[in-house]
């Protein structure tokens, strides 16, 4: 249960930070704005990592280095999602985002990449990742 109320909060703040970001990249520029979305979460990350870590700092040096990438992640991500939202719209955009997570979270258990347990995509995946694809199709039309 915990871990569905955490997705949920995710996925509300990803819904409000990508439109926040983008009017914030409106008025600042994309790449000014990245900057500070990300020198802001750094600030807090290590304002967090001082009061109240627990973990080994200097570990994140241990695994290999794909491990370490997500940081790189971070900015393609928040560049996309910002591109997206302006061109697209929020109500589009963030559904559009989430198909993709899901085929592509689908594709990492199938395959078992990153060291993922290999999890099936059965045919039931399809049909959602379709239905899902079918709805944003269908939310975007103009009646």
């Amino acid at each position: 249960m915990v871990g569905i109320l955490f997705a949920l909060l995710a996925g509300a703040a990803m819904s409000f930070q990508g439109v926040m970001n983008t009017r914030l990249s409106d008025e600042a520029g994309l790449l000014e704005a990245n900057l500070f979305v990300q020198g802001t979460a750094f600030a807090l990350s290590l304002v967090a990592v001082l009061a109240v870590g627990g973990g080994n700092l200097s570990a994140v040096v241990k695994p290999d280095w794909i491990y370490r990438m997500g940081g790189a992640l971070g900015l393609v991500i928040t560049i996309t999602v910002m591109v997206a939202v302006k061109n697209l719209s929020a109500s589009v955009a963030v559904p559009v985002i989430l198909i993709a997570q899901l085929a592509v979270a689908a594709m990492i258990d199938a395959f078992g990449w990153l060291g993922q347990e290999r999890v099936a995509f059965g045919w039931n995946k399809y049909v959602g990742l379709a239905l899902m694809t079918g709805g944003v199709l269908l939310f975007k039309m103009k009646f």
